[in-house]
């Protein structure tokens, strides 16, 4: 299976699965008010493209996703992803993606900038 590449900024990115990594953007997907960045995010998905450069989005885009990443991804991967005996270390890499966002530096919906 394919892998996939978030990159937040240059040296700091984030890998998963293929499945895992769909997963991450279809749950953006659904919530972002940014159609435009949505409809970008599909085709990655649709295509398997494998890769989001978190940088290709407009700054209000960028903090809406690390927003929804920070507020909601963690807690959505344990009520919706398969109940399996690597939930635990799937679950663990999420917040890793979360943490990560942090040690970018990136600014959420709610920080200034």
């Amino acid at each position: 299976m394919m892998a996939g590449l978030i990159v937040l900024k240059p040296g700091v990115d984030w890998t998963a699965t293929g499945g895992l990594f769909d997963w991450t953007l279809e749950f953006l997907i659904a919530r972002l008010s940014d159609r435009q960045a949505a409809t970008h995010l599909q085709e990655i998905v649709d295509n398997n493209l494998g890769s989001l450069w978190i940088d290709e989005l407009p700054p209000a885009a960028r903090q809406e996703i690390v927003g929804h990443w920070r507020d909601g991804l963690v807690a959505a991967g344990e009520r919706q992803l398969p109940e399996t005996a690597h939930k635990v270390d799937v679950v663990r890499h999420l917040q890793e993606l979360v943490d990560a966002t942090y040690s970018a530096g990136m600014p959420g919906p709610s920080d200034p900038g």
